[in-house]
């Protein structure tokens, strides 16, 4: 059955909040006949992950889902069968009163943040009354195993992939709309995409002085400016290329979404960062490096410890201790022994074994199911 939705989006940092409310919505519209309407604070944040999104408007339509600006006394009219509070930004106190005069109560479901901690799968789906009013929150969480909500990916995700991949030229056409030529035969081809990070300026003097050629792509965006530190440069424009050693640095803008998933198939290794661009580097089904949103008192250390422990699963100890000390490293929490450089050259050396590893865990991210599938799965029977 069709449904209504509601989902309320603020923008607290970065894209990660915009880039996955926007991917569920548009999935719950295209893939699951839902109606859709995201309500967000922050439509500069949107136009940047969709173009076609006009800032100055109030109320548009793109992709099928309606988007509203998220402002006080906005006027939300009738209650959706269900609203998406998402990442706990609370609901406004009119649009609750609606749910509540609603013959049917909407099904309230409060997204959470993606963890792979090990209670996320207790958590998942429990409810939470609300202390005056006669409705139930429901806790929905991401994640990457059974038992949790999964994580978003498009039907046409993997079939778009395969073609890119399977494409000789694909790879090619790709840096030439970005107008650079594809990396020489045998260099190795690196997105990245972060925060601020000091280990930046060690990882580049190793690519620099390293035994392989590496051409690193760096999009528009927070961690840009250690790179330009590192090649004392001020601000390249988008196209400029700079090297040291061999390592070549390409400066691409920011990307929309679609194409930023091309730009994860044509490289062969990927920096992600946060929400978003970490799933997609997973079923980019490339290795990868996450810098993982910090937290006060590096709380976000348990977290990414946790993921390792998940994806590392199987991998043989030889390549798996080098790989925790470089994403610690690169988290700024290494306790190991070598330099994130040597354990950089540990890795690359076994490149081959990380990409068949990357596939592998690609597989294994399907297991629980797709989150908007999944959720809308939940919704319906809660609404029965």
């Amino acid at each position: 059955m069709a449904r209504s939705w509601d989902i309320f989006c603020r923008v607290v940092d970065n894209y990660g909040d915009a880039a996955v409310c926007w991917r569920l919505a548009r999935q719950l519209s295209l893939e699951h006949r839902g109606t859709v309407r995201l309500w967000i604070d922050e439509l500069q944040a949107l136009q940047s992950l969709c173009p076609d999104v006009g800032v100055a408007l109030d109320c548009q339509t793109v992709e099928t889902v309606e988007i509203r600006r998220w402002v006080p006394g906005a006027n939300f009219g009738a209650a959706a069968d269900i609203a998406v509070e998402a990442f706990g930004c609370g609901l406004p106190q009119s649009y609750v009163d609606a749910m509540v005069a609603r013959d049917r109560r909407p099904v309230w479901i409060v997204l959470e943040y993606l963890s792979a901690e090990p209670w996320v799968v207790s958590h998942h789906r429990l409810p939470s009354p609300h202390p005056r009013l006669p409705l139930d929150r429901w806790f929905f969480f991401p994640g990457f195993v059974p038992g949790t909500g999964g994580v978003l990916r498009e039907a046409t995700l993997e079939p778009r992939r395969l073609a890119f991949v399977k494409d000789p030229d694909a790879g090619k056409r790709f840096w030439h709309k970005l107008g650079f030529s594809a990396p020489k035969a045998g260099a190795l081809a690196v997105s990245f995409f972060g925060y601020e990070n000091p280990a930046v300026r060690d990882l580049l003097q190793a690519w620099a002085e390293g035994g392989r050629e590496i051409v690193v792509a760096v999009p528009r965006g927070r961690l840009r400016g250690d790179v330009c530190e590192f090649f004392g440069a001020d601000d390249p424009a988008d196209g400029t290329v700079l090297s040291k050693g061999r390592l070549e640095a390409r400066f691409i803008p920011f990307l929309p979404q679609a194409v930023y998933d091309e730009f994860l198939w044509a490289c062969d290794w990927n920096f992600v960062r946060g929400e978003d661009s970490v799933v997609r580097g997973q079923w980019a089904a490339r290795p990868f490096t996450w810098q993982i949103y910090p937290q006060a008192e590096r709380a976000h250390d348990a977290k990414l410890a946790s993921f390792l422990d998940c994806y590392c699963a199987g991998m043989d100890p030889g390549l798996e201790a080098p790989l925790r000390r470089f994403w610690s490293g690169w988290n700024g929490a290494s306790k190991g022994t070598g330099t994130i450089g040597e354990d950089w050259e540990a890795l690359a050396a076994r490149i081959a074994e990380l990409q068949a590893h990357a596939e592998m865990w690609a597989r294994k991210l399907a297991l629980p199911g797709e989150l908007a599938a999944n959720l809308a799965h939940y919704c319906e029977e809660r609404l029965k």
